[in-house]
């Protein structure tokens, strides 16, 4: 298994600490986040990863240098020029992960000593195009899931806004995305072909590598697929474990007394 880490956000939520250094430093119990996901990956058996990068991003780069990669394979996708994104990140790093081994996908800023193997597992055995972290909490944005726990819609409940629009929700089961996702191989060519589709990528002029892509969301994305009757599943992990998303004061107050 190869994996994404998403680290290239602002991080404006957690100023004045992020004036100075980029989120994915800011340190929790004597760590940086970043080095808390990387070692979690690495345990699970992840030795090819790929991080991407935006504000301040020769400090990551320096530090990962400083560190020896922490003894992985790690390449970074360099978004300085414009922020893509989670769905345009994604895309932008698709050529250093390609392969036939699934990807895990995680946000720097969630902490979390859930067992990656055992979701890896889950996923092989589904056959699922993704399979995405979903946890009972309370938020405002909830992802919608049948019975199968096939996604089916996305629903806000302060706004009644609903993805699809209109979709019947009553049968539907609320839980909220929990930053992770094991994504398989295949799935890089469908988000290339809907980024494409939906104006958010070009092609480069023959002679370019890559495409020219604008920054998109990937729910959205996974939304369209699971229309489209494409397997995107829930994953809840059957016994409690620690997770945090460190994206306050408040909650690095918290990820900081859990770790």
């Amino acid at each position: 298994m190869k994996a994404m880490i998403f680290a290239a956000g602002l991080g404006t939520r957690l100023a004045p600490i992020t004036d100075t250094i980029p989120k994915a430093l800011v340190d929790v119990g004597g760590k940086p986040m970043l080095q808390r996901v990387i070692e979690n990956v690495k345990a699970a058996g992840v030795t090819k990863i790929v991080v991407n990068v935006h504000y301040l991003a020769q400090q990551i780069v320096d530090y990962l240098h400083d560190n020896k990669n922490f003894g992985v394979d790690i390449t970074i996708s360099d978004e300085s020029d414009l922020l893509l994104d989670t769905g345009g990140g994604l895309l932008k790093a698709a050529p250093l992960l390609e392969g036939n081994e699934p990807i895990l996908v995680h946000n720097v800023d969630i902490l979390t000593d859930l067992d990656f193997r055992a979701m890896e597992t889950a996923h092989q055995r589904s056959g699922a195009l993704a399979t995405l972290l979903v946890k009972d909490r309370t938020t405002s944005r909830y992802l919608l899931w049948d019975d199968q726990m096939q996604l089916r819609a996305w629903i806000n409940t302060k706004t009644g806004e609903t993805i699809p629009p209109g979709q019947e929700i009553n049968n539907l089961l609320p839980l909220a995305f929990g930053g992770i996702h094991i994504i398989s191989p295949a799935l890089l060519e469908h988000l290339s072909a809907y980024a494409i589709a939906s104006e958010k990528a070009v092609e480069c002029p023959e002679g370019h590598r890559g495409k020219a892509i604008q920054p998109f969301g990937i729910i959205p994305f996974y939304l369209h697929e699971a229309q489209k009757g494409e397997a995107v599943h829930g994953y809840l992990y059957p016994t409690p474990y620690r997770w945090v998303d460190v994206g306050s004061h408040d909650t690095l107050a918290k990820a900081r007394s859990m770790f």
